[in-house]
């Protein structure tokens, strides 16, 4: 007999292990990071919250003066590896660029195949240090720029944004990346992070496990959504548009990008924080047609038979897009602050590991008989 396992459709609320590091309450629409809830670590800076993920505790002004340091000290890429980046061909997603980047530093990288304790934890510092620089320079090798230098002097969303554009950006841009980036750092075992998992679970290094959460992440129904959701209010064009678009979407029962979410029964509280500073960066800007439209799309969706609420890639799109970076971005943007997530999973499920073998619910046949080629 073949044993029963109680199976749901794509692992639906099925408890996989085990962590201490994020928890998110979809009905009250709460997402914690070691017991503080985000809407509060908003207040702070990516680099806290990266603290906070790795070693369980907020820290004081003193430690986050030594730790900032450190990761500062491994801003910089390897120019051999600058250069492969360079010559890679120049079709393909940014996704697949950043995919490889971290592939090739991890051959470079002389402990990059090691899983101990002290090795781990200097790879997720290099690698969360190493992302912005990574990201900035593929942007701007597609535009046939030559990288730029990380400065040591600015914070990890001024530094990022100043290796994209070449030049300081207003403080209120630097804000909202760093709440971005604070944000998606983290969300459970969703996709990219249980890859993750999976990868390390086999003892595999953190360079191989973090490749494959990119893949994971590249999907247009995980991190790809955002640039989805960009794509589609390009698409609807103007505030005219929105209900005959979405009207005939739905008809053909055509999935709405950043909308709906497989934990949350309410609206993302991620979205939440994302909404009001979409707003305040289009009155800044004097450009808020993309806010104005997605806030427009937004009660449309709530006001139908069956309320959709927004998830955090609607209103992440306008943000950025409004900020001046190109839709193809949004996605290794999200990779940026995901690192550092994916590095304190793989070093939690190394810290305690168990291979993660799952079930398969059988659904083909059982006795069939063999029957010789030639008698076929």
């Amino acid at each position: 007999m073949i044993p029963q396992y109680k199976f749901k459709e794509g692992l639906e609320d099925i408890v996989a292990g085990t962590s201490s590091i994020c928890f998110i309450d979809g009905i009250q629409g709460r997402l914690v990071y070691r017991g503080y809830d985000i809407k509060d670590l908003v207040n702070g800076s990516f680099e806290e919250t990266l603290f906070l993920l790795w070693r369980g505790k907020l820290p004081t002004a003193t430690q986050l003066k030594e730790f900032n340091e450190e990761l500062v000290s491994h801003r910089v890429v390897n120019p051999d590896i600058l250069r492969h980046l360079n010559d890679l061909p120049r079709q393909g997603h940014p996704m697949d660029h950043l995919r490889t980047a971290v592939s090739i530093n991890g051959i470079y990288n002389k402990t990059g195949s090691s899983t101990g304790e002290v090795e781990e934890n200097l790879n997720a510092m290099r690698l969360t240090a190493k992302f912005p620089t990574f990201v900035a320079a593929l942007y701007r090798f597609s535009k046939g720029l030559s990288p730029i230098l990380p400065r040591d002097d600015l914070s990890h969303a001024d530094n990022f944004l100043y290796m994209m554009f070449g030049e300081r950006q207003p403080d209120l841009f630097v804000k909202a990346m760093d709440m971005g980036l604070i944000l998606h750092a983290d969300h459970e075992f969703n996709a990219s992070t249980f890859s993750a998992r999976e990868i390390a679970s086999t003892m595999s290094d953190m360079y191989s496990a973090v490749t494959g959460a990119i893949g994971a992440l590249k999907g247009p129904l995980h991190g790809g959504a955002n640039e989805a959701v960009m794509r589609m209010l390009l698409d609807i064009g103007n505030m005219s548009n929105i209900e005959p678009w979405l009207a005939k979407a739905r008809s053909e029962r055509r999935k709405i990008m950043g909308f709906g979410h497989r934990v949350y029964k309410t609206k993302d509280p991620r979205a939440v924080v994302l909404e009001s500073m979409s707003e305040e960066i289009g009155i800044a800007t004097k450009n808020r047609s993309w806010f104005d439209m997605s806030r427009s799309i937004e009660a449309y969706m709530l006001n139908s038979d069956k309320p959709i609420y927004p998830n955090v890639d609607f209103y992440s799109a306008s943000m950025y897009y409004q900020m001046g970076i190109p839709f193809e971005l949004f996605t290794p943007i999200f990779a940026v602050s995901r690192i550092a997530g994916w590095s304190a999973h793989i070093l939690e499920q190394h810290a305690r590991n168990r291979i993660i073998r799952p079930a398969a619910e059988y659904t083909g046949p059982e006795s069939l008989t063999y029957i010789p080629i030639t008698d076929r």
